[in-house]
């Protein structure tokens, strides 16, 4: 346990460095860009797709005659907008993580590495194809887990589990892989992996809390349409920097699991035995037949 906070606290010190708020506005630049691009196109066309298919919902008529008697007859412009983000939300989230995978990660493990680990070996297990192919497969393995759960999340203690815990699995997986990727073996990445498996999956479920954080930042875009272009990327920024803290976290844990798994295996020192050191100049000293003949003539 102690082990686990000594990299909490040391991937929150770090986030303060300047360096890792100046890489955290990279992905942030490119993924407004995409925010705004998709919002201008298609943010209309979206909006009316959802209030018309919430007009042919002829189970919800009795729910919308239920709110207009209550005031809100118009509750359909309200919930529409809230469906769109709600199922853009998990996007963000998918391309908010892999680029700070591809772009950020790297980087704040040289960081780590350089301040912390600057003796550790790179073996380079793992390539940036191999890395991109992880990344991925994981992101759709989470992705159909997040929509074959979806009816699970109408139970409401299972709402409040089984997303964070999803994007936790994702978030481990992605985060520890790049954070190994440069200096562990494949190897060594797999007997990390076995080992420290409920801790690393334990450090992802704890970031994929924090990463619920900006769904506010969402909601106050729907309550306050004005400031919403304003609010969307600085959510977006949000998330951006709590995976720059779940990578922080991952490469401070797992370099330290790595250099304490190769202290584990002892080197075998090159030594001689007492016995044979004691022995040494008896059986080095030359034996009379050995010697030449002068020494003979001498003797004599």
């Amino acid at each position: 346990m102690a082990f686990l906070f000594d990299s909490f606290w040391r991937a929150v010190v770090y986030c303060m460095h300047p360096r890792v708020i100046a890489l955290s506005l990279l992905p942030l630049l490119l993924m407004g860009a995409l925010a705004l691009g998709l919002s201008h196109w298609y943010w209309d066309a979206a909006v009316a797709m959802a209030h018309s298919w919430l007009d042919s919902w002829g189970l919800m008529e009795g729910f919308w005659g239920w709110l207009a008697n209550l005031g809100l007859g118009d509750a359909k412009a309200y919930v529409a907008p809230l469906m769109v983000v709600a199922l853009v939300t998990p996007l963000v989230v998918v391309v908010s993580l892999l680029l700070v995978a591809m772009l950020m990660t790297p980087a704040l493990v040289s960081l780590v590495s350089q301040r912390r680990f600057h003796a550790l070996e790179r073996k380079k297990g793992g390539s940036f194809i191999v890395s991109l192919a992880w990344s991925i497969g994981s992101t759709v393995l989470a992705l159909m887990a997040m929509v074959a759960s979806m009816p699970l999340w109408l139970i409401p203690p299972l709402v409040l589990i089984l997303p964070p815990l999803i994007w936790g699995w994702l978030t481990y997986r992605v985060m520890a892989f790049d954070a190994l990727a440069e200096h562990a073996s494949r190897a060594e990445r797999t007997e990390i992996f076995r080992r420290y498996r409920i801790s690393l999956l334990g450090i992802g479920v704890l970031c994929g809390y924090l990463g619920a954080a900006p769904a506010i930042v969402w909601a106050s875009g729907i309550l306050f349409a004005a400031a919403f272009f304003v609010l969307i990327p600085l959510a977006i920024w949000i998330y951006t920097l709590v995976f720059a803290f779940s990578s922080l976290w991952f490469a401070h844990f797992c370099l330290a699991a790595l250099e304490r798994l190769r202290a584990e295996v002892p080197m075998a020192p090159a030594r001689l035995d007492a016995v044979e050191v004691l022995e040494a100049p008896s059986s080095l000293a030359p034996s009379p037949d050995d010697r030449p003949p002068l020494l003979e003539s001498v003797d004599k």
